[in-house]
């Protein structure tokens, strides 16, 4: 039920956002070279790589990657950081796009892959994996997704362990009425901005 709930979703935003889509494509490929969309490893369910999509929001860097350096993590309680995008520069509509989560518009596509679903906790690059605490990694029980829980509870807000807290209360308890309900918080959060980053 819940990939065919991920699947509708998915299919029904890409129709009814193409014009949006085509729009911002058109828009980062004229204000900057570079490809339209980056690519960047990330781990999903039960571990397996997969590599996200993206709408490129900084200026052109080697590649299709568009990533900076992990730090080690001594303390997941204070640990508040964007692992994607630290220390790079947003092109003009770039910035924009984050603030209102239109980057993430190609998640849509990594949804019909079946890389990741509409709601479950946020996908994360290896390097941060690597230095999960053990009790950390259940959060691959399940799909990542393009909204979760922490992202309607406080998005960028939050510490690393508050994240981590709301995205195992996700595993242990998800529903697909919960999923809906998260879905339908997104929608105000994202109009709000609150969190964003």
């Amino acid at each position: 039920m819940k990939r065919a709930f991920d699947l509708v979703v998915a299919a029904a935003a890409l129709i009814v956002l193409s014009p949006l889509v085509l729009v911002v494509a058109v828009l980062v490929r004229l204000e900057s070279p570079g490809p339209v969309l980056f690519k960047q490893r990330r781990i999903g369910m039960n571990g397996r790589e997969f590599q996200v999509l993206k709408f490129r929001t900084m200026r052109s860097t080697p590649g299709d990657q568009e990533s900076t350096p992990v730090p080690e993590v001594s303390d997941f309680k204070e640990y508040v950081f964007d692992p994607l995008y630290g220390g790079k520069q947003y092109t003009r509509i770039g910035g924009f796009m984050r603030s209102a989560s239109i980057d993430e518009l190609p998640n849509l596509i990594n949804v019909l892959r079946a890389d990741m679903s509409i709601v479950g906790p946020r996908p994360e690059v290896p390097e941060l994996v690597d230095q999960y605490l053990p009790e950390y990694h259940r959060r691959h029980n399940v799909r990542p997704g393009i909204t979760g829980l922490a992202q309607v509870s406080g998005r960028g807000e939050l510490t690393y362990e508050e994240t981590m807290q709301y995205d195992l209360e996700y595993v242990d308890n998800h529903s697909l009425w919960g999923d809906i309900t998260i879905l339908a918080k997104t929608v105000p959060t994202v109009l709000s901005r609150k969190g964003a980053r």
